[in-house]
């Protein structure tokens, strides 16, 4: 391949790894800062960058106490003639996180940035630096693009377990040295409490770190905040996040599990005192805001969504979807007439029109939810139905109207090179959507990857729907569900674009890095 490697991206680790375990602290980090601290801010939950373009990056950490955020950045690690930028002043109004945007960078070159926190009455006093590194978007195809993708983190009460190594899947994926991550949703378990001991199937015990906020179910806008902040306990996390930007979007489990909006949560649900899905989705929408690295949900941001588009040069533009904000209520879903769908209008009328305009090789479309798994919302107690599919493999019903306009309007618009990602289902697979096999036919053929979860419960196979004709090509997935990190079952996806053939091919991977499936696809080729 292509692909251009990265030779200062190890060193620039090692000074990061030094500098977060001078600021490691303990467990009770996720407390809320004691302003009588003496010293210096600590930026002990490392650092993040996103929204990285040919010139600029968005770069993310957060205090110990009110400070202000100074962002070096240099053409080298050792930091020689640096770059300075001022950030904001960090105070509780944003739980003492804050963004700086970095400008006017050099294209398709590795930058190196370290962030300090200056006391904000006396800029003299600044923290230990804690050092990153990116590299910005290329203009030139010759360099190929690689990127990962997965979701799915702290699920089903399997948190952070230092004898098991932490998340270390972000170890193993760190080594393919990507140039970004895509985490598609379920960022957090903001409805999964996490306890200190879980029991595993062969009488060993799960041992958890813990947090008071992880200790029930989030409702008040310090309970998510804390859920975000428990994730960043790891320090497997903090080096990948160190290491590669990423593009987030959200799912269910950042607010609870298979929300939607207007939903009111039953009075038998005796976890739950705030009973509006709509407050509870406000103060986990702020939270998850303020913990990524993403300028439109930044204060003052024109329209404060989670769906965008990520531009990679001339190979690939990534389109994250938000397939949570805008959706009907769960339903049978059998509907004949579905103008809001899973998308709401707008959403997918945004869609049609950014890929229309798209002239990259590839469209890779970062969905939330798979399309063609059929993936039931128990929480009901009726058969209602979570995603886009509802079993019915006849004519698109319900959600799926939606998706097929999508599919109907890429064909006749003439749009190549699309693919989706997703996780979500626990498990990984590789769906293949052929018009031959399916009752709605006017589409042209695509390939559906699923790959998660980063570390959370397994859970087998969702069943297909035929409605636009999945084969499903590969799959593993446990028998049984709930099974813990410990006993496998965790997954990523890789996608390396080869920037001379423009062959785009995805490999399905293990929590250790090991390859399951691969497949290779071709530029422009219709009905691959």
């Amino acid at each position: 391949m292509s692909h251009r490697p990265f030779p200062g991206r190890r060193s620039v680790l090692r000074g990061s790894l030094a500098a977060s375990a001078a600021l490691t602290l303990p467990t009770a980090l996720g407390a809320a800062p004691a302003f009588a601290l003496s010293g210096r801010p600590k930026a002990g939950w490392g650092v993040q960058a996103g929204d990285v373009t040919s010139d600029s990056g968005l770069v993310w950490v957060r205090s110990d106490r009110p400070a202000r955020v100074i962002v070096e950045t240099s053409a080298t690690e050792s930091f020689r003639n640096p770059h300075r930028r001022h950030g904001p002043l960090l105070d509780a109004d944003t739980d003492f996180t804050g963004t700086t945007r970095l400008c006017g960078l050099p294209s398709g070159e590795q930058i190196h940035y370290r962030v300090l926190l200056a006391d904000p009455d006396d800029p003299r006093r600044t923290g230990e630096p804690v050092t990153g590194t990116f590299r910005t978007v290329s203009p030139r195809r010759r360099e190929g693009v690689r990127f990962l993708w997965s979701g799915d983190l702290a699920g089903q009460g399997w948190g952070i377990n230092p004898d098991f190594g932490g998340y270390r899947i972000y170890d193993a994926m760190a080594r393919l040295d990507p140039d970004f991550f895509i985490c598609s949703g379920d960022n957090v378990y903001a409805d999964g409490p996490i306890s200190a001991t879980q029991a595993l199937p062969d009488g060993s015990t799960w041992r958890n770190i813990t947090t008071e906020e992880k200790s029930k179910v989030a409702e008040t806008l310090a309970e998510f905040r804390g859920n975000f902040r428990y994730n960043l306990l790891d320090e497997n996390l903090k080096r990948f996040n160190a290491q590669v930007p990423s593009i987030i979007q959200w799912d269910d489990h950042e607010v609870r599990n298979n929300w939607y909006p207007g939903e009111v949560i039953a009075d038998t649900d005796a976890r739950y005192t705030e009973k509006s899905v709509d407050v509870l989705a406000s103060r986990a929408r702020r939270a998850f805001s303020e913990y990524f690295p993403i300028s439109t949900l930044r204060p003052g941001a024109k329209e404060g969504r989670v769906h965008r588009v990520h531009h990679h040069g001339p190979l690939l533009d990534v389109f994250v979807l938000d397939m949570r904000t805008y959706r009907n209520a769960n339903s049978p879903d059998n509907q004949t007439v579905d103008p809001q769908g899973i998308l709401g209008r707008e959403q997918l009328e945004w869609l049609k029109r950014e890929l229309s305009r798209s002239r990259a090789v590839w469209k890779v479309i970062a969905a939330d939810m798979p399309l063609g798994l059929v993936v039931p919302d128990p929480m009901e107690g009726k058969p209602n139905f979570e995603a886009v599919a509802q079993g019915d493999p006849g004519a698109p019903l319900g959600r799926e109207l939606q998706i097929a306009e999508l599919l109907r309007y890429i064909k006749h618009s003439r749009i190549t090179g699309m693919v989706w990602l997703t996780a979500d289902v626990h498990h990984t697979s590789a769906q293949h959507y052929q018009p031959s096999r399916a009752a709605f036919t006017d589409f042209e053929p695509f390939w559906e990857f699923v790959s998660g979860p980063l570390n959370a419960g397994a859970f087998p196979a969702s069943a297909l729907d035929n409605t636009f004709g999945p084969e499903r090509v590969f799959v593993k997935a446990p028998t049984a569900a709930n099974v813990s990190p410990a006993g496998g079952y965790q997954f990523f996806g890789e996608v390396d674009i080869d920037g001379h053939s423009g062959e785009l091919t995805v490999r399905l991977r293990e929590q250790d890095g090991t390859v399951l499936f691969t497949q290779t696809l071709q530029p422009g080729r219709v009905g691959q």
